[in-house]
């Protein structure tokens, strides 16, 4: 059992006490001056705690008695005679001695400026009010600060030199605080809330100039400190830095805390404030190289790594970190890669901060709403963009590699989409973002950035329900000039029905002749993939230009004679069979095979096909149904019915729960 002594000033003091409580082999003593402070600690199970302040001999007294491991210093910065004396008491009794800082006792978003007039240039960049702390003096170099009158709060002593001054820099009397010190840490908030300001100007005055209050108080309120001179050199360990000597040297496992974070689509700019909170305060970030040169601040630790299993490793490899940042573009939620890697995170304690994605960013330039449009990525991904044209009036796009945009063009036009009007955004949210207007067929010959994305708008022309006229499909002969099969539109429509498909089938469709049921296969299922079987390179040659005539992608021609050409395919979830060439058994047994729940629906003309559909359907369970239909043609001055052939229809539901 070890045994630790905390001096818990901080809320990093308190959060460490409370890891040390929860490991099995530590008993933890937290110390805290003052009796507000020893509340919070005893809300802190398994901890005892001490609520009165100690001078040198009491703290050796303890340190001697109880025989602590270590002693950590986490007292505020700002208070060097208790962090003096505690120093001496762990030297007189040989106890060794950590002191913990926030980051060397500064605010995350500090910025250190060399002089006043460094100290404008920064000012006149940035935005916001202003609350100046550096005295009257110099007040009147800070009137070049844009916006000087409106946004500039100034605190100076109550004496008639220092208000003669604001009023000759033109600061406001209302602008103007005029007031003695020293300011406390709740002081410094309350002013800083009152002025509204995003920014503290301070020199580096020390303890005694009441420097590390303002810190805090910048600190705590998400203002900027913008430090006029060269911080004080302050010795001390992080937290991270803290928790890996106690890891290593008494054996203690530490939780890392990881935020995976949406950086939204370009600059800083677009960044949300909880984004930018949690990659200034971790102690390590990980992501693409791109994004991390673009986030990290100078020095920050940061790991190079996309894939969820090396973001992982990356965690991994730093054990003396506590706090990860895992940098995505855009949003997390918005075609990312968190969704792969949240399932793998499960030793650690994980928040997601949404960012602003592409979508919202594009619509936004345009000026019109994002609610009705359908969201389909090609960025590293196959995606059916002609079948969610045909089904939606507007798609948004992610598009990805070289000229991917210029590519999509080309294939909206090629597929009969050429005049839908294409809203591109390049780079959006960088310096050279680009917004460019236009047809399908206009912006196909133009080259775009990789980083672009577009809204198409004018879809929703496709048919929504199966049964395409038979007059849509290219028909064709063999070379014995017989027409290449097709099923007709009756009979399609009832087998599309018998199949029940959904959007994500995989499918066969064997026999397929002209294509015509593995086209509304596709149209259907979207999200799937269909394969088309069929021996006849006639009729294959057929099927593929009826598929790019009519802008069907995810489909994919097999040549050859069913079930051997079958072999490699992907297990289906649905088959509709329109010849199988007298294997109709075999073929069965192969679908079973792969999926025995897999959907099959197989049509027949000839009696001895019935037959055995038939037998199979008494064999294996199934269904046969007889199709009988009838079409208008002219006789003179009238308008007969003729009759077509007969066509049945037989569904097997699938063999799940029996052998085949």
């Amino acid at each position: 059992m070890y045994k630790l002594c905390v001096f818990a000033g901080t809320s990093e003091g308190r959060e460490l006490v409370s890891w040390l409580s929860s490991q099995e082999n530590v008993r933890v003593t937290a110390c805290a001056a003052t009796e507000y402070g020893g509340e919070l600690l005893e809300e802190i199970p398994g901890v005892r705690v001490s609520a009165r302040r100690l001078d040198e001999g009491q703290m050796v007294e303890l340190f001697q008695k109880e025989g602590f491991s270590y002693v950590v210093d986490a007292t505020h910065p700002y208070a060097p005679i208790v962090t003096e004396n505690i120093r001496a008491a762990c030297r007189e009794a040989g106890v060794p001695y950590l002191r913990l800082l926030r980051d060397g006792g500064l605010p995350e978003n500090c910025v250190f400026v060399s002089s006043t007039q460094e100290a404008v240039r920064w000012l006149s960049a940035a935005e916001g009010n202003i609350f100046l702390t550096v005295g009257s003096k110099e007040l009147a170099a800070y009137k070049d600060v844009p916006g000087f009158g409106d946004r500039v709060y100034a605190r100076v002593l109550p004496v008639e030199s220092s208000l003669a001054a604001c009023r000759e820099a033109g600061l406001p009397t209302a602008r103007t605080i005029a007031m003695q010190g020293p300011f406390s840490e709740e002081l410094n908030i309350a002013m800083l809330k009152a002025a509204n300001a995003q920014v503290l100007v301070t020199k580096q005055t020390g303890s005694k100039g009441g420097f590390w209050e303002k810190a805090e108080a910048a600190r705590k309120t998400g203002v900027t400190l913008l430090v006029i001179g060269r911080p004080d050199r302050v010795e001390g360990l992080s937290f991270s830095q803290t928790a890996a000597v106690l890891c290593r040297e008494l054996n203690l496992r530490q939780t890392p805390q990881v935020t995976v974070v949406g950086i939204g689509p370009g600059d800083r700019s677009h960044r949300t404030l909880a984004a930018a909170k949690a990659i200034s305060q971790a102690d390590c970030l990980i992501g693409a190289r791109r994004m991390l040169q673009s986030v990290a601040a100078p020095g920050q630790t940061w790991e190079e790594a996309i894939a969820p299993e090396k973001i992982v490793e990356a965690i991994e490899k730093r054990p003396e970190c506590r706090r990860f940042a895992v940098v995505m573009a855009g949003d997390i939620g918005f075609y990312s890669g968190a969704k792969k890697l949240l399932p793998l995170l499960g030793g650690c304690k994980v928040t997601l901060e949404p960012g602003l994605s592409s979508l919202v960013c594009l619509c936004a330039k345009l000026g019109t709403s994002y609610e009705d449009v359908v969201n389909v990525s090609l960025h590293g991904r196959d995606g059916d963009i002609l079948s969610a044209l045909r089904k939606n009036k507007r798609v948004f796009v992610l598009v990805g590699g070289e000229n991917g945009m210029g590519k999509l063009a080309k294939e909206l036009t090629q597929g009969g989409f050429g005049d839908l009007k294409l809203s591109v955004g390049e780079r959006l949210c960088y310096p050279d973002e680009k917004i460019t207007l236009g047809t399908a067929a206009e912006l196909s010959e133009k080259n775009f950035d990789s980083l672009s994305v577009v809204l198409i708008e004018g879809g929703g022309r496709g048919t929504v329900t199966h049964g395409l006229p038979d007059e849509t499909f290219q028909r064709g002969s063999h070379e014995n000039g017989t027409p290449v099969p097709m099923t007709k539109r009756e009979i399609r429509s009832a087998a599309l029905s018998h199949l029940a498909l959904t959007r994500d089938a995989i499918c066969w469709d064997v026999g397929a002749g002209t294509g015509s049921v593995a086209i509304e296969m596709a149209m259907q299922a979207d999200l799937g993939q269909v394969y088309a079987i069929e021996k006849k390179s006639e009729a294959l040659a057929l099927l593929e230009e009826n598929a790019r005539h009519l802008g069907v992608s995810n489909l994919t021609a097999v040549p050859g004679l069913a079930p051997d050409s079958c072999a490699d395919l992907p297990a289906p979830t649905h088959v509709f069979i329109g010849g199988s060439s007298g294997k109709l058994e075999e073929l069965l047994k192969l679908v079973w095979k792969k999926n025995p729940g897999a959907r099959i629906v197989a049509t027949a003309v000839a009696l001895e096909t019935v037959g055995e559909l038939a037998r199979l359907c008494k064999l294996y369970g199934g269904e046969g149904v007889c199709l009988t239909a009838a079409q208008t043609r002219s006789a003179g001055s009238y308008t007969l019915m003729q009759g077509q052939n007969p066509i049945y229809l037989f569904t097997f539901p699938g063999r799940e729960n029996h052998e085949v």
